[in-house]
């Protein structure tokens, strides 16, 4: 089979913790996690020109990411969020604005690097401000499979942009907060998480839903059938990142034809795995996560 190509557009950055910053941005996380897999994946972002901005490009050279559509902005700092752990790991944000990924142009190299990729990556964050949305449009017109990854940041989106996005999407992601929440803009009203799933799979044309539950597991509707992981038990350190590598891994094992139960099982590991892990991008081996599924 011939490899994967993969492009994740929006959010780099840092995330500044009480005692630590460490990279991060969900599309870097997803970019990060699908690379290990041996996948070959390009990030369309920005960044400031300044020493965050240096030291984001170098640990995304340093793992094979392409970062030709990342531009330096000469105006706009890199983005920085603080984030707070509550006493069960789980993490709040106060994202900076405008930062140098709010202002991500578009360019010939984007456009062509995403109508070769097989997945293209985004989410709801870089949709805040309009000339990186602008650009994510323009990108989304040429995506042979365009993946939402739903995301959602309060103070930061807006229901128009959220529906207008669903409905060009292939496959969507969401937390069941989420889910609820964007049901709700589309007037589906059922108490069932699976009935909820179905009629907004059905409203909006989209093939997959992926449907994550924190510690319970996830949930994906796939052509009409649902499929589940109720989660692996692990003691939660933090759960920045976890989404995200959860979603990378559903999407390689799906895109590499293994079915949907491979691939939630899969991802729901690999979540778990993350969550169990200080920071969003923790390295593991094949055989590692293997042996945790095993276990």
């Amino acid at each position: 089979m011939s490899v994967l190509k993969a492009i994740c557009f929006g959010e780099i950055l840092y995330d500044n913790f009480p005692t630590y910053s460490r990279i991060g941005g969900a599309p870097l996380n997803v970019a990060s996690r699908l690379q290990s897999y041996g996948v070959e994946v390009g990030i369309i972002s920005a960044v400031g020109n300044d020493n965050n901005g240096k030291k984001l490009l170098g640990y995304l050279k340093g793992i094979g990411v392409d970062t030709s559509s990342i531009e330096i902005n000469d105006q706009f700092r890199t983005g920085e969020v603080n984030v707070v752990l509550n006493d069960k790991g789980i993490a709040s944000y106060d994202i900076a604005y405008p930062v140098a990924w709010d202002k991500v142009p578009l360019s010939k190299k984007g456009l062509d690097q995403v109508k070769k990729s097989d997945i293209f990556i985004f989410g709801s964050l870089a949709c805040r401000d309009g000339q990186s949305r602008s650009t994510l449009k323009a990108l989304m017109t040429v995506a042979e499979y365009k993946v939402f990854d739903v995301n959602l940041r309060v103070p930061h989106y807006t229901r128009d942009i959220i529906v207008d996005l669903l409905m060009k999407s292939s496959f969507v992601k969401f937390n069941d907060d989420e889910l609820f929440e964007v049901a709700g803009y589309l007037d589906i009203k059922f108490n069932s998480m699976e009935r909820t799933i179905a009629r907004l799979s059905l409203l909006t044309n989209t093939e997959t839903i992926c449907v994550t539950k924190g510690a319970y597991g996830a949930v994906i509707y796939h052509k009409g059938a649902f499929y589940y992981n109720s989660g692996y038990r692990v003691k939660v350190v933090d759960t920045v990142g976890s989404g995200d590598s959860f979603l990378a891994s559903v999407l390689y094992k799906l895109l590499s034809g293994e079915g949907p139960q491979k691939a939630i099982d899969f991802g729901c590991a690999v979540g778990a795995m993350v969550a169990r892990s200080e920071g969003a991008n923790p390295i593991f081996t094949r055989k590692k996560i293997s042996s945790f599924m095993n276990s």
